[in-house]
């Protein structure tokens, strides 16, 4: 049975293939050929992937990255598509599901979303649940630089504190809508935030995320 994660890998994948080498991103700097990159030496390039939380690697990590740019676009894609080998951690599928699941969905609105005309995906009940529990697990960490008090709602009324303080907002939409804003893509998630203005204004230009 597909995971999540494999599932959002394919997706990703095709999302790259069809955007092609050159199309911008949501991240910035990046087009979708380093965003590809990013996603192949994350999985595949521990000893350079450690560059993104330690500083002291963060070269190492900008010369394979380099490399790996330069690779064929299609060779990207389909090592995206593919993802590691066996004996990686991420071949282990609980892991592959708890780390991949949400990078793959935000990695695939990142490009989606960078150009107009892009209308939120239709998620079905299941998946929307599993990206609300990686919220509810997640979030605190997601959170941790935020300058007020921040909650997300879903519209059935669960809620998740992802920073304590005041004054609150208040963040509902739909869990996706939700995972996109925690993780700092802020602009382009569609929610209803609540709360004082300069609060909401601060809550939106927050660098939220897991970096």
């Amino acid at each position: 049975m597909a995971t999540h994660a494999k599932r959002e890998r394919l997706l990703l994948a095709d999302v790259l293939e069809k955007a092609g080498p050159d199309a911008p991103t949501l991240c910035e700097g990046w087009t979708t050929r380093q965003l590809a990159a990013h996603v192949v030496v994350r999985e595949r390039r521990p000893d350079a992937a450690g560059g993104m939380f330690v500083k002291p690697l963060a070269s190492r990590l900008d010369r394979v990255m380099s490399e790996f740019s330069a690779k064929p676009y299609e060779e990207l894609v389909e090592l995206v598509r593919t993802g590691p080998g066996k004996w990686s951690p991420f071949g282990v599928k609980q892991l592959d599901e708890a780390s991949n699941t949400v990078e793959f969905f935000v990695h695939a609105e990142d490009v989606r979303r960078a150009v107009d005309g892009w209308e939120p995906r239709e998620l079905d009940e299941v998946f929307a649940d599993a990206l609300w529990r990686r919220l509810e697990t997640a979030g605190r960490l997601m959170g941790r630089k935020s300058p007020v008090g921040l909650v997300m709602r879903r519209p059935n009324g669960q809620t998740v504190v992802l920073h304590k303080g005041t004054p609150v907002v208040t963040v509902t939409g739909e869990p996706g809508e939700l995972i996109l804003f925690a993780s700092g893509r802020q602009r382009v998630a569609r929610v209803e935030p609540a709360g004082e203005e300069n609060a909401v204004a601060k809550a939106r230009s927050a660098p939220l995320g897991l970096l």
